[in-house]
């Protein structure tokens, strides 16, 4: 599974204070039920890390999103150390990608790929397809085209450890 995510830290590595913190700032509002609601259910996708056999996962993340203080300085800490324990893990890769980059396959936005066991596989991006899910083979190469070029122009995973250690110590 390859996400890219350039708003905010992807939902399967969100701390619960963090979620309920966006999950919070969002307009038009959610009522307080809403809020646990969608809050409940995001924690429990995070069960995916507990699978056996485990999934590949491989994370990109924009660096805004590691410097955004959402939920405050401390919520942002607690996130930054999620981060760093979830990619010690040895089916997770995570990668940040630079505010610095010139060339940025992902400026058209989001872009997740899924692929099952059967062989088949799913995906969507913000820019492409109007958003919509796709499993056409020749749209699914555009946005795994799409993803590997944003993998590829991000900080290699213990690069990214190793700045997203640097803003936790900044922070």
């Amino acid at each position: 599974m390859g996400l890219y995510g350039n708003h905010n830290i992807h939902g399967l590595l969100q701390t619960s204070e963090y979620a309920r913190a966006l999950f919070e700032m969002r307009r038009p509002s959610y009522s307080q039920d809403e809020v646990e609601r969608v809050l409940a259910a995001r924690m429990a996708r995070q069960a995916v890390f507990e699978r056996s056999p485990a999934p590949a996962l491989s994370f990109v993340q924009e660096e805004v999103t590691l410097r955004r203080p959402i939920g405050g300085t401390m919520v942002l800490r607690r996130q930054l150390e999620r981060l760093l324990d979830v990619g010690q893990l040895r089916n997770v890769e995570i990668q940040v990608m630079p505010a610095n980059r010139e060339d940025h396959a992902g400026m058209g936005g989001g872009v997740e790929v899924l692929k099952f066991e059967d062989g088949t596989a799913v995906g969507r991006s913000d820019g492409a397809f109007a958003g919509r899910p796709v499993s056409d083979p020749k749209q699914l190469r555009i946005l795994e085209l799409r993803s590997g070029m944003i993998r590829a122009q991000a900080l290699a995973p213990r690069e990214s450890l190793a700045f997203i250690e640097q803003l936790l110590g900044e922070t």
